[in-house]
């Protein structure tokens, strides 16, 4: 009676094993439950190919690293020494900035107008938003050699003949002429990517409030007021988006001016992502070209803290 009882009052053994898969299971939980089972492939990639390679460029940057193997001795900071020194890296850099001037002014504001055309329209707007943005489909390669071959050359190219078809007759070097190189590619550019920024600005058009376009025309407000006083304001986050898109994506020029002039005529068209290839796959000196990356490098995330910035700033301005 006595070991009945105290059989039956005893508590059940657990299974064995149970406590020590206990804690395997709170970890799968708690990753389950913050999403990391799912994001865990991307950072892992992630990690792959973007961090592992930024720290072993840095690393690369601090030596004499060639390509074919040889050399690799620890040079401290002496190859961003000889960046700074050197006048073909401020040549390219400025042809870098200057290209990124030309192109940024026109695509913001072509993109801009074409929404704000595209947006009015009532009919065959698909076929509108089509035709501009179809172009930024296309790859470099294709969009470069359009223009070498059927538009910009000499004598036969369309662009001369469309000169020609208003009484010009101009025999300009679109391509090897320093005065209209740079010129060429920015409007290459421009017809290629104009697109992207255009569907930017189509969006963020359709997304205003239609009552206040409403109201202001009841207040007597015509279309010229009712653009700078609604829909230029509505627009000014986007605006501040697309210009540091833009600034960003023009800064890494590279396929254009390899396709279209390699960089001549003498240099005048050179950026600096080019220069780096040179140095780095013809020059041979991967230490000196990660140098300069990462010197360019500093400049474009410096240019990319600027938008977060100045939304900052303007928010805090809007509060006071």
């Amino acid at each position: 009676m006595t070991t009945t009882t105290a059989a039956a009052t005893a508590p059940a053994s657990k299974p064995a094993g149970s406590t020590a898969g206990r804690p395997a299971r709170s970890v799968r939980r708690k990753w389950t439950e913050h999403g990391l089972v799912f994001i865990a492939p991307f950072l892992v990639v992630y990690a792959l190919f973007l961090i592992w390679p930024l720290i072993s460029g840095l690393g690369m940057s601090l030596t004499s690293e060639n390509i074919t193997g040889s050399g690799g001795e620890f040079v401290g900071l002496d190859n961003y020494a000889e960046a700074v020194r050197d006048p073909e890296v401020w040549s390219s850099l400025w042809n870098t900035v200057w290209f990124t001037v030309l192109s940024t002014v026109p695509l913001v504001v072509v993109g801009l107008v074409l929404a704000l055309l595209a947006h009015q329209l009532r009919v065959v707007q698909w076929l509108w938003r089509l035709s501009w943005f179809a172009p930024f489909l296309l790859p470099s390669g294709v969009v470069c050699l359009l223009f070498v071959n059927m538009i910009l050359p000499s004598d036969f190219g369309l662009a001369d003949q469309l000169l020609a078809s208003v009484g010009l007759t101009p025999e300009i070097g679109w391509l090897t002429d320093e005065r209209y190189a740079m010129l060429s590619i920015v409007a290459t550019t421009v017809w290629w990517t104009v697109g992207f920024n255009f569907l930017l600005y189509l969006a963020a058009l359709q997304a205003i409030p239609a009552h206040l376009y409403e109201a202001a025309e009841l207040d007597g407000a015509g279309a010229w007021k009712r653009l700078l006083h609604i829909t230029l304001p509505m627009l000014r986050r986007t605006t501040g988006l697309v210009v540091v898109l833009q600034v960003l994506a023009s800064l890494k020029i590279f396929d254009q001016v390899y396709i279209m002039t390699g960089g001549g005529p003498d240099e005048s068209t050179r950026p600096i992502l080019q220069y780096v290839y040179q140095q780095g796959f013809t020059g041979y000196r991967i230490g000196y070209a990660s140098a300069v990356s990462y010197i360019f490098f500093a400049l474009i995330l410096t240019v990319s803290l600027v938008q977060p910035l100045l939304s900052r700033r303007r928010a805090e301005e809007a509060a006071k």
